[in-house]
């Protein structure tokens, strides 16, 4: 095959066919017409000699040669894209540009305060678009929609850039007037009334089975490790929400320790150790290639990082 004669496009309209998996879906992402993307599909059929997309009781599903091109082709698209990125230089001061940041509420609480305060100082017509990992998903950030997501995450694309922002340990919160924490254990933790918070990656949730040990995560698993059960009272995604619950007497919340940093001047807060042990979560910046060397996304990573290694592990103290 004569690579010259292949129109380029076509490995566009492959990506995102095998992408969408729908015709219709693929023109709509390529802003063509249905009969446009039709006619590209029979093109790569005639210049692969492959269906490329057949009929299933599931949709339109990939063959086994375009599963196999797959990774190939949106390699060549995203490094092509990044090689044609602009390089002028970013100007802070006088920038009207808006960010786009999918951060999760632990992410956003306790890293885009700061980060808004040095933007008024630094670039005051600066914008912030602020996401929830709802919002988005893996496939935005890949193709530059979003300027970056601000998480933790479990599995990355290869093709992502990522930093990690900080490391954090889990805390117990609660109210200082607590009657289990005088004398604090194990069993003394599992005594509380719990408020159980968590939401990470993309995606819409699912509802939480009190049950499925497995899905609640690294806290229940080391507890049923040690022959020990707490008592979720309230299921949440929100750590604001759960932090305020946590206030009541014998309610209790174990988060990440900086996640208690916007609460300071509350005066009936306590922290405390968590009395099991557990490994340190990574708080991560993920970017597409794409954004890699564009100078004003470079300029706001760069604040970031900066802020992220100033900042308190933990405002209140812990006993």
């Amino acid at each position: 095959m004569n690579i010259s004669k292949i129109d380029l496009n076509l490995l566009i309209y492959l990506d995102v066919l095998l992408r969408e998996q729908n015709v219709t879906r693929a023109a709509q992402q390529l802003g063509i017409t249905q009969p446009a993307m039709s006619n590209g599909l029979k093109r790569l059929r005639e210049l692969l000699n492959d269906p490329v997309l057949v009929r299933t009781s599931d949709g339109m599903s990939p063959t086994e040669k375009a599963r196999k091109l797959q990774p190939t082709v949106r390699k060549i698209l995203l490094e092509l894209e990044e090689a044609l990125q602009p390089t002028d230089p970013f100007h802070p001061e006088s920038s009207e540009r808006v960010f786009r940041i999918m951060a999760s509420d632990y992410a956003a609480s306790t890293l885009l305060p700061a980060l808004l305060s040095r933007l008024q100082d630094l670039a005051p017509n600066v914008r912030l678009d602020i996401m929830t990992p709802s919002d988005v998903t893996f496939h935005d950030v890949e193709e530059g929609k979003i300027d970056m997501a601000i998480n933790r995450f479990d599995d990355l694309p290869l093709s992502f850039h990522q930093k990690v922002i900080w490391s954090d340990k889990f805390v117990c919160l609660t109210h200082k007037d607590n009657p289990h924490i005088a004398d604090w254990s194990v069993d003394a933790y599992c005594k509380n009334q719990h408020v159980w918070v968590s939401k990470t990656g993309f995606g819409v949730g699912l509802g939480i089975e009190p049950s499925d040990i497995k899905k609640l995560g690294w806290v229940d698993e080391k507890l049923e490790e040690l022959g020990k059960q707490r008592n979720i009272k309230v299921f949440t995604r929100n750590y604001h929400v759960a932090m305020q619950l946590a206030l009541k007497k014998q309610m209790m919340v174990t988060v990440p320790s900086r996640a208690t940093l916007n609460y300071i001047n509350e005066p009936n807060i306590q922290v405390l150790e968590l009395p099991i042990e557990l490994p340190e979560i990574k708080l991560d910046m993920i970017w597409s290639p794409l954004l890699h060397h564009d100078a004003s996304h470079i300029w706001l990573r760069r604040l970031i990082s900066e802020i992220a290694d100033s900042a308190p592990e933990c405002a209140l103290p812990i006993i």
